[in-house]
């Protein structure tokens, strides 16, 4: 058994439980999973089995439960700061910390108009203007990282951190949906898309057999 549990939600659809996920790849640490159907009866109460706001994901590590994207990642971050899963300077940090809580806080006409969908693709889905406005907030962060601090790296902040976790799902969002991109934006999509930790989620996703509609 390894020392750290996370429970999550369907691989094709929980785009909370990719984030949490990806950032323990990131860690470097092995752990194990517990995996939920969110569209099962008992859903609700299989997580509340593991996590006290029964949603997901949830990480268990040695008698403490974390269940949050953003307080997973920070959790890592200080358990694990030779990972670099934040960025070093300081006010660079700031900006990292700005955009992921952005991220998780915003962003809810995208959520809805274009829901994560690891085994499906809609390339002529009508998009929303408030949602067009929320892609054009997105690629802007994109673009405005990777010039001033993605340099030695393919990843918003150069090397991967807890924000490139954060815009996880939201590079599945872009590439179902066919979504046009800048060339800036469009290269971060590329390379966020075919990390092996993606490549590893998305074929994990398709052999799940719970299957809804997009």
């Amino acid at each position: 058994m390894a020392d750290f549990t996370i429970v999550i939600g369907n691989k094709k659809y929980s785009s909370w439980s990719l984030r949490g996920w990806i950032m323990l790849k990131y860690a470097g640490v092995g752990f194990d999973e517990i995996l939920v159907n969110l569209y099962a009866p008992d859903a609700k109460a299989l997580i509340l089995k593991h996590s006290p706001s029964g949603k997901v994901p949830a990480l268990i590590h040695r008698g403490a439960t974390v269940w949050e994207s953003l307080a997973i990642g920070e959790y890592l971050a200080e358990l694990f700061p030779e990972r670099e899963l934040w960025p070093k300077d300081l006010q660079v940090r700031a900006i990292a910390r700005s955009i992921s809580a952005e991220m998780h806080a915003g962003f809810a006409n995208l959520r809805q108009n274009l829901p994560m969908d690891m085994d499906e693709s809609d390339p002529h889905r009508a998009v929303s203007d408030e949602t067009r406005a929320e892609i054009a907030r997105i690629t802007a962060i994109w673009n405005e990282c990777r010039a001033k601090y993605g340099a030695g790296g393919d990843f918003l902040f150069g090397k991967f951190t807890i924000a490139d976790a954060m815009y996880a799902p939201v590079v599945n969002r872009f590439t179902i949906y066919g979504v046009a991109l800048d060339a800036v934006a469009e290269r971060y999509r590329r390379a966020m898309w075919e990390l092996p930790a993606m490549r590893e989620w998305r074929e994990a996703a398709r052999a799940e057999p719970w299957k809804t509609t997009i």
